[in-house]
């Protein structure tokens, strides 16, 4: 299963391992790590999938710690338990997951450049958005059930498929469904995990993974992980929000010309 080929020099293993713990620093604080991944990886010599889904496994172990540190605060949405949400989550991500592979190096080449405007798109909008006053007292709002689960459904195969963005998205979904943003953030983490765990058991299968890559960047990740821990309250997290649009942006530009 494990795949070594376009074996890599150390020195850009060294800068790969490099753009994880950065990546890790910046999904502990912000989110977007993918943004610094996904490029490294495609600067490395990696053709856009492969590049996609070495990213997609050497960042998981990141979202399982991420997700676990805030079970207690995950639950379902009104009528909705959690248990339909991990069902949705997890078949969206074996479906997009599917899709991914079965979809050609060069026609995926040619969408990514559409995926990352979207992604970054997403973060901006996500980032730097006047965020509505709640009222406390006011009812609770839910959204029909049918139309939850159809959101977090095609989320989930947008993740299992590319994945960049799936955390505003689904913190946008789960606040407007009616929970409070604590709550909507650990449930949100859990859900990306769920997605993510069917799309990385379904791409280790697959020759294209760099696995020397792979390793690097999960084990900058998991360093990075530690150590935005340790500067989350260090460190302006809006000037970190900033690059990480500069880095998406500067990257659509640069596979549309590419």
């Amino acid at each position: 299963m494990f795949h070594f080929s376009q074996p890599l020099p150390l020195p850009l293993l060294a800068l790969i391992a490099a753009a994880g713990l950065y990546a890790g620093i910046q999904n502990a604080l912000a989110g977007g790590g993918s943004f610094i991944t996904f490029p490294a990886l495609l600067l490395a010599g990696l053709n856009p999938l492969a590049a996609n889904m070495s990213s997609t496994i050497a960042l998981f172990p990141s979202q399982i710690t991420s997700a676990l540190a805030g079970r207690k605060l995950v639950g379902g949405v009104g009528p909705v338990p959690f248990r339909h949400l991990f069902v949705v989550s997890l078949i969206g991500g074996v479906l997009g997951a599917l899709l991914l592979l079965s979809t050609p190096v060069s026609i995926f080449t040619r969408l990514v450049p559409w995926l990352v405007l979207f992604a970054t798109s997403v973060f901006a909008w996500g980032s730097f958005r006047r965020k509505p006053v709640v009222d406390p007292d006011a009812p609770p709002r839910h959204l029909p059930t049918p139309l939850l689960l159809l959101i977090q459904g095609a989320i989930a195969v947008y993740g299992g498929y590319f994945g960049g963005g799936i955390g505003f998205l689904m913190l946008a979904a789960l606040t407007i469904a009616g929970q409070q943003v604590r709550m909507a953030t650990a449930t949100k983490n859990a859900l990306a995990m769920t997605m993510n765990a069917s799309a990385v058991a379904i791409f280790a299968m697959s020759p294209q993974i760099n696995w020397a890559a792979v390793l690097a960047l999960g084990a900058g990740g998991i360093a990075g992980g530690v150590v935005g821990g340790w500067l989350m309250h260090r460190l302006p997290e809006r000037q970190l929000r900033a690059f990480v649009v500069v880095v998406g942006t500067a990257l659509t530009i640069w596979l549309f010309i590419r």
